[in-house]
């Protein structure tokens, strides 16, 4: 693994531990009782983390291919769709 790829993938593990920390606040506020105003906007949070770490993920698989395009990795078409899939 390339020293870039390896930092995407520290990247991406990164949000994806925030995520989770904010999901298990969305929970603590939802189980205690707390504003529907305020578990939403929690929940909204998480949403924005998890998009996020798949962009990374999408734009990081762009790179590999577009570096190295007979290396097997996703086809536009299937990245496309992958992006899509996160809108």
């Amino acid at each position: 693994m390339t020293p870039e790829a390896e930092a995407a993938q520290r990247k991406i593990v990164n949000r994806l531990k925030r995520a989770r920390g904010q999901l298990d606040a969305v929970i603590s506020a939802a189980e205690g009782g707390a504003p529907c105003g305020e578990v939403v906007t929690q929940l909204a949070a998480v949403t924005h983390a998890l998009n996020r770490a798949g962009f990374v993920v999408i734009s990081t698989a762009m790179e590999e291919c577009l570096g190295e395009p007979e290396s097997g990795g996703p086809t536009k078409q299937e990245l496309e769709k992958l992006f899509l899939s996160l809108a």
